[in-house]
């Protein structure tokens, strides 16, 4: 047993049992954090999902929005009284000598045409 130098039989060295444990640590470590990863990618799409159901929801129990009507047109009897109340107002008033004729007609015509 001269030529050989002196190894040891079995185990391995300090050296082979660190070097082991290294490779060990950083495969668990990858692992750990390739599945926190994928957790938070997970949580992620899950609230995104759940947002995007809660706005369908939010639609579909939303009221539709209409446009307001237009408001219906003054009702032309209503409209022709009046009319009519008023040029009675301005005979009485000419009948009474408060307007003149002139008076009366300028009135009268602002009535008819406006």
């Amino acid at each position: 047993m001269i030529g050989r130098p002196m190894m040891r039989a079995g185990r391995p060295g300090l050296l082979g049992t660190v070097a082991r444990t290294a490779v060990i640590a950083g495969t668990a470590t990858a692992v750990s954090g390739g599945m926190t990863r994928h957790a938070q990618q997970r949580a992620q799409e899950q609230q995104q999902a759940e947002a995007y159901q809660q706005e369908q929801l939010a639609a579909q129990q939303a009221p539709p929005v209409y446009a307001q009507p237009a408001p219906p047109p003054p009702a032309a009897g209503a409209a022709s009284e009046d009319l009519i109340a008023q040029l009675r107002e301005l005979g009485e008033l000419r009948s009474s000598g408060v307007l003149t004729e002139e008076e009366f007609a300028a009135q009268k015509a602002k009535l008819l045409n406006g």
